[in-house]
């Protein structure tokens, strides 16, 4: 009995060596399988995509500067600066983007996760009672059952099918990656705007209260010399409706400002009445326009033309597994377990089972054919999103750097405009005083001029807003030094967590 139980544990060794060896044989062969359908028989071609319908340069060149690559420091303040750090790391719209980007990534690792076998493990125990016998003889046995295995199964990526569905998610997560750095770049260029709003309205509330004690000061005039038989009561009452014309103005810039600052304090993350560090109250002079290169050079500085290439990409990709799930497919499956019988020899005497199977569409009512045509399709659809969003962009430039010279030639215009005005006025004034004519001209003069002074303040915030619409236009590198908690500082070691 010794020898056939020694003979019995050999056995079991046997099998037990039976079994590694039958699964390292599996795991080499799924490993080279692997290997040899990595290629993907539908893999796209290289698109090469024309730019024969982007100008080759822009209609008003600039001057060429040196600029900080953080665009918004050419403003030479440095609480704006402040307020885009902040915003880089409390917008909502950030916030939201680099939440939409871990999903995606989270996607990608799926999808890639089907290159490879899975692996399993299952365990199971239970007990049950069991009557035996009848009668005065009946018994009641409890039966313990335990059952221990692994399982994996694997499908062979003979096409490039499953590489292919994985490449284009990636894709994807590259493409969303480009849309956390658009978002950076509205919501720094809507932050910029927002503040120059703020100070335009600041500086003509600074004109306003100057023309008020101005017209207050003519007003008295008037009314001495009304008090001395010397001007009408109408004058008066012309004046007087001058002051009260400027006085009515005032609540409507401060309501402006405040909405703005409500606007403001939303885009950095905070509650609308937060304060903010605003203390300038002047709009500060522009410098020479940015160096705008080539149109062509915003295929790799603009974020949305670089995620929507990405993005047609994605699509070629998924057309390549459209049309690989048309072919058959074969997916191996092994698992060995032993039950409680066998807890005994746990490791020497295993049950082992290796499976393969083929499955391969003959009638499927012309679905995956449809498939292949509507992936088809979206490419198309793709690529003309691509060439709208790279002319778009184009137009953006263009459009910035028209309105920019023109803006400067109008405030020119109002510059000599309110010189003249000067003049006028001071020569009506004289007129008057002297009896030559009545108090309207003087007042016309009056009026003009202060119109022309919040006229020209208020071009003047436009011509900063259309220089901040320049910067977003042109792109730029500097968002990837971003991460989720704001800006990196500009080291040249560092790389931003996009990048990462």
């Amino acid at each position: 009995m010794m020898i056939k139980h020694r003979g019995e544990q050999n056995t079991g060794r046997t099998l037990g060596n039976s079994f590694v060896s039958r699964m390292t044989i599996l795991v080499i062969l799924t490993s080279a399988v692997a290997l040899l359908s990595s290629c993907s028989l539908f893999e796209p071609e290289t698109r090469t995509l024309s730019t024969g319908d982007i100008p080759a340069s822009y209609s008003f060149s600039t001057m060429e500067i040196d600029r900080s690559e953080r665009w918004w420091e050419d403003f030479g303040d440095p609480e704006l600066a402040g307020l885009i750090e902040e915003a880089l790391s409390g917008s909502f719209t950030v916030k939201e983007a680099w939440a939409r980007l871990r999903q995606v990534q989270a996607t990608a690792v799926k999808a890639g996760a089907a290159r490879y076998p899975d692996l399993f493990i299952s365990a199971g125990a239970s007990t049950a009672l069991k009557r035996t016998g009848s009668g005065s003889s009946a018994n009641t046995a409890t039966v313990k059952d335990y059952s221990l295995g692994i399982a994996s199964s694997y499908e062979i990526d003979l096409w490039g099918g499953v590489s292919a569905q994985a490449e284009a998610v990636r894709r994807e997560s590259n493409a969303t990656r480009e849309d956390v750095r658009t978002a950076a770049t509205s919501v720094a260029a809507e932050v910029t705007e927002t503040w120059i709003g703020i100070i335009t309205q600041q500086t003509i509330l600074c004109f306003l209260q100057d023309q008020l004690r101005t017209n207050e000061t003519y007003l008295e005039l008037i009314d001495l010399r009304y008090r001395k038989s010397m001007a009408s009561a109408l004058d008066v009452f012309q004046q007087k409706q001058a002051v009260e014309k400027v006085a009515a103005q005032i609540p409507l810039v401060e309501e402006k400002e405040s909405l703005l600052r409500h606007k403001l304090a939303l885009l950095l993350g905070k509650q609308p009445t937060a304060v903010l560090p605003i203390s300038r109250t002047n709009l500060p002079e522009l410098n020479e326009p940015p160096v705008t290169g080539l149109p062509v050079d915003l295929l790799s500085t603009r974020p949305d033309i670089r995620a929507a290439r990405l993005r047609l990409e994605a699509a070629d990709w998924y057309v390549s597994a459209a049309r690989a799930d048309r072919l058959p497919t074969i997916s191996l499956s092994a698992s060995a377990s032993f039950g409680a019988a066998d807890l005994d020899l746990l490791f020497d005497n295993w049950i082992m089972k290796l499976a393969a199977n083929l499955l391969g569409p003959i009638v499927d009512g012309g679905k995956r054919a449809a498939e292949v045509d509507r992936t088809r399709a979206v490419v198309e659809e793709k690529l003309s999103a691509y060439r709208r969003t790279v002319l778009t962009a184009v137009k953006e430039v263009e459009d910035a750097l028209v309105s920019e010279a023109k803006a400067r030639q109008y405030i020119d215009t109002l510059t000599t405009r309110i010189e003249t005005a000067r003049k006028a006025r001071d020569e009506a004034r004289r007129r008057y005083m002297k009896g030559l004519e009545d108090y309207l001209p003087v007042l016309n003069q009056l009026l003009t001029l202060q119109e022309l002074e919040i006229a020209r303040v208020r071009k003047h915030g436009e011509l900063m807003s259309t220089r901040v619409t320049l910067y977003r236009a042109l792109g730029g590198t500097w968002t990837d030094q971003l991460t989720p908690d704001g800006m990196k500082r500009k080291t040249g070691e560092q790389k931003g967590a996009l990048d990462q």
